[in-house]
């Protein structure tokens, strides 16, 4: 029989991962039960990691460092993110070691080159093909109405992914957990409880106060303060532009220094992005641009991933989570933006993981029913034919809504009207009554005429 060694060695046959019924299929003669408890074994022990949701979730091979392997191998990015050419050219720069890459200061001229609505970090065809995948249901309804029907899921998804990319090692049910009921993950940090902790109050901020929060100063310095609550050695830099030099671990960039210079350099950066009309657009440039200027003394990176779901939220796309995202990949991207002033790496990881966002919650998004329209439309009309009908049963029913109808709604559309209060009586019952202020009494005298 199959052991969990055969199921490594499967694993390490596909780059690209296999999902678990892929699995079986190479191991028959492995139970499912089986290989879905080793698959969880194998991931505590970091031997292997899973990407994706439900039937789709693949499984990865992750093979510690040898001595004929250097450990470099082991963090080397992950080729199953597809990149351009012009990617790659960042990426082999990146990886050199530190002693081959220039040092390099912030350039005041990467911000001030960019022209919203013209020079643009994402294609025309790009931000079309986001567009189609993050599309929803509620694209149309006031800004915020996805998010809020979601927030549970990304309170959850968003918190744990981005925590992870900062090297917390809370699992996601153990997320759920901490989120959903106030429970603590046993032998954890309490670092890492407190920085999950943030990203749900940070998160719940955006969401909450969409109506009011854009890309300012006063959003920007709250959910910077939300995400770094008790986080900072100097608690008065929570939510305040930095008063000291910082430097970028394991990168040859240096930021700017100057208070005075942040401070107008973050106010050029977010006027720029309000005037952005796309919300791709929008949420790559926060990426991009925050995180660069490293206005805060710390969590530059989260800020900047919360501030790029917003036109995101406001839009009623899909959210971008991060799920799946390997801290290699994303480190890396950002030291071609430190240190080379280009996004190219960073917006091929940014598009991969906003389609891997959009099949998490594609689940969710068919869930969510769409209203009817012409319900919505007429709900009123609805509500006081019903009450009528039921309150008046000495008057026929048929005629009574023919009537109704024929005096309130366009000739176009009184059948379809007409149809919808006829069969909202054919269910109405006790749990219902309420909404159409009919009292027990008067729906079971209704009723007893209907028979």
């Amino acid at each position: 029989m199959s052991n969990q060694t055969d199921l490594l060695n499967t694993l390490s046959q596909a780059p690209a991962g296999l999902t678990l019924a892929q699995l079986q299929a190479q191991l028959p003669d492995v139970p499912r039960r089986t290989a879905q408890r080793w698959i969880s074994q194998l991931i505590g022990a970091g031997q292997i990691t899973a990407l994706g949701a439900g039937r789709a979730r693949r499984y990865f091979r992750l093979r510690p460092p040898t001595v004929a392997e250097p450990a470099a191998t082991y963090d080397a990015f992950p080729d199953f993110i597809p990149l351009s050419p012009d990617s790659r050219d960042v990426l082999a720069y990146v990886d050199q070691p530190l002693a081959a890459r220039k040092p390099v200061g912030y350039q005041a001229e990467f911000l001030a080159q960019y022209v919203p609505n013209k020079t643009g970090y994402l294609s025309v065809t790009l931000r079309r093909q986001l567009h189609r995948i993050g599309q929803t249901s509620q694209v149309a309804a006031p800004a915020g109405t996805y998010s809020r029907a979601i927030l549970n899921r990304l309170l959850i998804d968003l918190s744990w992914a981005s925590s992870q990319l900062e090297g917390n090692t809370y699992s996601r049910l153990d997320t759920g957990e901490l989120i959903q009921h106030g429970r603590s993950a046993q032998g954890k940090a309490a670092i890492e409880t407190q920085m999950i902790l943030n990203h749900k109050t940070a998160i719940e901020l955006l969401v909450q106060n969409i109506d009011a929060v854009e890309f300012n100063r006063f959003t920007t310095m709250n959910v910077h303060a939300a995400l770094a609550e008790n986080l900072l050695p100097n608690p008065a830099d929570e939510g305040r532009v930095r008063q000291h030099a910082v430097e970028i671990g394991k990168s040859v960039y240096r930021p700017l220094s100057v208070q005075q210079a942040l401070d107008d350099q973050l106010d050029q950066l977010l006027l720029k992005a309000n005037q952005i009309a796309d919300p791709f657009e929008q949420s790559f440039f926060m990426l991009v641009q925050l995180p660069y200027l490293q206005p805060f003394a710390d969590i530059n990176k989260r800020t900047s991933r919360l501030m790029a779901n917003l036109p995101l939220f406001r839009a009623n796309l899909c959210p971008l989570t991060f799920i799946g995202v390997p801290e290699q990949a994303y480190s890396r991207a950002m030291l071609g933006v430190y240190e080379m002033t280009r996004v190219e790496l960073l917006r091929d990881v940014f598009v991969w993981a906003y389609e891997r966002s959009t099949q998490e919650y594609l689940a969710i998004r068919q869930a969510l029913a769409e209203p009817d329209p012409v319900r919505l439309a007429w709900r009123d009309l609805i509500r006081q034919t019903i009450h009528a009908v039921v309150t008046q049963p000495e008057d026929d029913a048929l005629e009574l809504v023919h009537r109704c109808v024929a005096q309130a709604v366009p000739a176009a559309e009184q059948e379809n009207v007409r149809a919808l209060i006829l069969e909202e009586l054919r269910r109405l019952h006790e749990g219902v009554l309420a909404r159409y202020g009919v009292r027990p009494s008067e729906f079971e005298r209704w009723k007893s005429g209907q028979t």
